[in-house]
């Protein structure tokens, strides 16, 4: 094997997989590359082992115009192993660069570790109700989800930055960028959060689901239908297997049913509460603790006992 190398335009998401990149390296004895789109995202990438950096420097700033010379520096590094963050423009340039250079290409991969000389994967498939182990032979791409790896810690010896000078021909003009107005912080990042489902009732309810996401410390997400059809919450609150996966220590599911494509999305939280009339709701089967009653009583009752032991 000829190195395993990793790339996504987006940092935090880059320094996610030189951890399984580094899995992988020490299981075939060779060492990590990455590409890098800026100096100061290579340097982060040097700093956490990762053997060599290429920084590839251009006028362009559009993301996917870089697919050719991404494929090209795999080939001339002969890269067997290649790790893409699965972002929508990750999974774009994974797709180009993998049929330029004749290679296997798989997405959404949670898991990838060596096994008789080939790559073994392991993905949700059916809405997260199944997981499916798949092998690649290489060259082989695979793109990672964001948030499946922690970072690592930062490593005493760090590796080399390579600046170099390439031609990205866009295609397309950015003529203007206006970015979505977002209120308050990504959930995908929050530690604790509340999320609600249809069995909240009323619109004039979330005042108390947010009493409870303040005494908590929360942000508050919901199921689909909350942000679709009643349009309560913006679609960047929705969670699920098709919007956000939270990954931190808590999470509240207010009249939550636990739906398969939901629950794929708060799998990985650490401690899950459910509060839920219906004692019979997947949900219950997917927390570590579980409330059966109204809500109504419920929420004050939690937001009082965390308002007093404040105090």
């Amino acid at each position: 094997m000829a190195g395993i190398w990793i790339y996504s335009e987006d940092i935090i998401l880059a320094k996610e997989l030189v951890t399984p990149a580094k899995e992988l390296a020490k299981q075939a004895g060779q060492k990590v590359g990455a590409i890098a789109l800026d100096a100061e995202g290579a340097k982060e990438l040097a700093a956490l082992g990762v053997t060599k950096v290429i920084v590839l420097q251009s006028s362009s700033s559009w993301v996917e115009a870089y697919e050719q010379v991404v494929a090209d520096v795999l080939q001339e590094e002969g890269a067997d192993i290649v790790l893409i963050g699965g972002t929508i423009r990750g999974k774009y340039t994974a797709a180009k660069a993998a049929a330029r250079l004749d290679a296997g290409l798989l997405t959404d991969a949670v898991k990838v570790m060596l096994e008789n000389n080939k790559l073994i994967a392991e993905r949700f498939v059916y809405g997260g109700l199944a997981v499916t182990t798949e092998e690649l032979s290489f060259p082989a791409f695979v793109t990672i989800p964001p948030r499946s790896y922690e970072i690592m810690t930062a490593e005493s010896e760090q590796g080399e930055v390579i600046v170099k000078e390439v031609t990205a021909e866009p295609g397309i003009t950015v003529v203007d960028v206006i970015k979505t107005q977002q209120q308050g912080v990504d959930i995908s990042k929050a530690d604790r959060v509340i999320g609600i489902g249809r069995g909240v009732e009323k619109l004039e309810d979330l005042t108390m689901i947010q009493a409870l996401a303040d005494a908590a410390g929360a942000e508050v997400g919901c199921t689909r239908p909350i942000c679709e059809e009643l349009k309560w919450m913006p679609i960047d609150r929705y969670i699920g297997i098709s919007g956000q996966v939270i990954k931190g220590s808590l999470y509240i599911a207010v009249g939550t049913s636990g739906q398969i494509q939901h629950v794929a999305g708060i799998r990985d939280s650490k401690v899950i509460v459910a509060i839920n009339t219906n004692e019979k709701e997947p949900i219950f089967t997917a927390s570590d603790y579980g409330i059966v009653g109204d809500y109504a009583d419920i929420v004050p009752a939690l937001t009082e006992a965390l308002q007093n032991a404040k105090a």
